[in-house]
């Protein structure tokens, strides 16, 4: 495999790591919609083990699967996040005009409305490394035509 592989993969790891660690700690886990991050990190974690030790066509086709629930996971979260921020906005003041409201829900420490991103990012990440991956080649996956 590539350098560039094995440092996606590796970048990819570290990453995964990372967030869950901080998803743990921040205690990220209080309801059933909270647990789909943790949950797609743990399946992250298994698959690049995989990809590291096999590198077999059918653990890149189920990263790349996996990699595009990231990349939904973190529009969703910043959903909820927000949503949840501005419903505790308007509990403090229900005649705020809207703007205030948005202004301080996008502002907001907890949760952090955009923080779910580094989900997306992680799932293009995670597309890179299986973009044209060798083993796809070698089972006639149909890959991307190269432009001349």
């Amino acid at each position: 495999m590539p350098a560039i592989r094995w440092l996606l993969l590796g970048a990819l790891l570290a990453n995964v790591l990372g967030l869950a660690t901080e998803l743990v700690l921040f205690e990220h886990y209080e309801d059933g919609w909270q647990l789909i991050p943790l949950a797609l990190l743990g399946v992250a974690f298994l698959l690049v083990i995989w990809n590291a030790l096999s590198r077999s066509a059918a653990s890149v086709k189920i990263m790349r699967f996996v990699m595009l629930l990231f990349v939904i996971a973190g529009p969703a979260g910043i959903f909820f996040h927000y949503r949840e921020n501005r419903e505790f906005q308007l509990e403090s003041d229900p005649s705020a005009p809207a703007w205030n409201i948005f202004v301080k829900a996008i502002h907001a420490k907890a949760p952090p409305p955009l923080a779910p991103g580094a989900m997306t990012q992680l799932g293009f990440l995670g597309l890179i490394y299986a973009y044209r991956h060798p083993s796809l080649e070698r089972t006639g996956v149909p890959q991307p035509v190269r432009s001349s």
